[in-house]
This record gives structure tokens, C-alpha cells and sequence, in this order.
């Protein structure tokens, strides 16, 4: 099943708390890092996907 938006960004919540929370070794921080990464990309890609069917749903308005 494909993760919705609200859902990665509950999930960049989570890693942003663990980060911050004092108590992650540098090592796992790094690790939620890139995780976060990860999640901020797939964010915006599902965002342009959604801009371009808006903007394409516009047009054929």
C-alpha cells in the first residue's frame, strides 16, 4: 500500500523528536538523518505530482 503524504510527515515528526530528544548516539542520528532525508524527498515529489494534476485538471476545466 502507498504511504501518504500526512503519513511521511508523522514519520520526519518522529525522527526529528528522536534527534532532538538528547539521548541518540551520533551514529543513529546520522541513520534518522538520512532517513529524514529520504522522507523530505519522497514529500516533494508527491507534491509536484500533485501541483502537476491540479494544474493539468485547470486546464481542462
Amino acid at each position: 500500500m502507498k504511504e501518504t503524504y500526512e503519513t511521511k510527515i508523522e514519520q520526519l515528526k518522529q525522527i526529528i523528536e528522536k534527534i532532538e530528544d538528547g539521548t541518540t548516539s551520533l551514529d543513529e542520528s546520522m541513520k534518522l538523518y538520512e532517513q529524514g532525508a529520504v522522507l523530505i524527498k519522497q514529500c516533494e515529489m508527491l507534491l509536484t505530482e500533485a501541483e502537476i494534476k491540479i494544474t493539468t485538471l485547470s486546464r481542462d476545466a
